[in-house]
């Protein structure tokens, strides 16, 4: 059997960027996405704290420890600079790899740099 598991997230992070004529991704500062473990065009969910809206796209790098958190295309539209955003990934594992796993979470301040490994 294969489970689907929560793999990693960066938890409240702050939208710097809404750029709706660009094609669809979200651009994470790239020390972010090593933090995470987030590789860069890997599927993520973005969750806006702020609108309760969810949804899914691809991981773009960002200039490494810029703090950006750009929405790009039409997530521009879900959600607005200053949100909080919480950006989650998940993996397939079997249970014997799901029972071993501990997920991967970063918690960022309000200039997205990392203020918490969990």
């Amino acid at each position: 059997m294969i489970l689907e598991l929560f793999k990693s997230k960066i938890h409240r992070a702050t939208v710097t960027q809404a750029e709706l004529y660009y094609e669809g991704s979200i651009t994470i500062d790239k020390a972010l996405l090593k933090e995470a473990d987030i590789l860069p065009f890997e599927k993520v969910q973005v969750v806006n704290v702020n609108t309760g809206s969810r949804l899914e796209t691809y991981a773009l790098e960002g200039e490494e420890n810029s703090g950006i958190i750009c929405l790009n295309g039409a997530a521009a539209r879900l959600g607005a600079v200053g949100d909080e955003v919480i950006i989650i990934t998940y993996a397939q594992m079997t249970v014997e790899e799901a029972k071993k796993h501990k997920p991967n979470i970063v918690l960022v301040d309000k200039q997205n740099k990392v203020a918490k490994k969990l």
